[in-house]
């Protein structure tokens, strides 16, 4: 194994993940339960979450295929993705107050999906898997070790954002948020480049 370009990978889906980014969702959704059923909830969403991520990092060869889509358009869309995530990591939008007044406990949508095993991530990992399929399991390796550091600070949100407060996790995300916008760059170029060399 790889295990330079499984880390490189893995920080790429963790900050895609953007665990920082969706600590006061998980905490305003999850506000009015109690800690034991709140960790129990929070450990089935990331559960449910990983699962989906697997199917389409396995699937994605036969996924593209099924679809006709090529590598050059999976990393131009995935670099547009990563573009739109990090400018909304670097300028969030304002947080709504909605979300903590569902009747009913959240199930998949939208902790699960979206937030954790959204569209960018997918889109990370069809493009890894269809690049380099032999290598199937050591991107696996990477979206668990991604998956485990976004899990421990999802489940130790509530400490995290009394001690670091919102400006703290504020400047961490944006921060995070600047590393992504080089990445999607990296990506887009990629995909201009494959595109232009696979031309007649």
């Amino acid at each position: 194994m790889n295990w330079t370009d499984i880390a490189a990978a893995a920080v790429t889906l963790f900050f895609v993940m953007d665990p920082l980014g969706n600590m006061p969702v998980f905490n305003a959704v999850l506000s009015r339960f109690e800690p034991r059923r709140r960790a129990a909830i929070t450990a089935r969403e990331l559960v449910i979450a990983l699962v989906i991520l697997l199917v389409f990092l396995f699937a994605g060869t036969a996924i593209l295929k099924f679809l006709g889509l090529t590598q050059p358009s999976l990393s131009i869309a995935g670099g547009v993705l990563l573009f739109l995530i990090a400018l909304r990591m670097i300028f969030p939008p304002r947080p709504s107050a909605d979300q903590s007044a569902e009747p009913e406990e959240p199930f998949i949508v939208p902790l699960a999906m979206p937030l954790v095993a959204g569209p960018s991530t997918i889109a990370i990992l069809l493009l890894l898997s269809s690049r380099e399929p032999q290598r199937v399991w050591e991107w696996c390796t990477a979206l668990l070790l991604a998956w485990a550091g976004t899990t421990a600070l999802l489940t130790a949100s509530p400490y995290l954002m009394r001690a670091l407060g919102p400006r703290g996790l504020r400047a961490l995300e944006r921060l995070m948020g600047m590393l992504l916008v080089l990445l999607a760059t990296q990506m887009l170029l990629d995909g201009i480049r494959d595109f232009v060399e696979s031309l007649p």
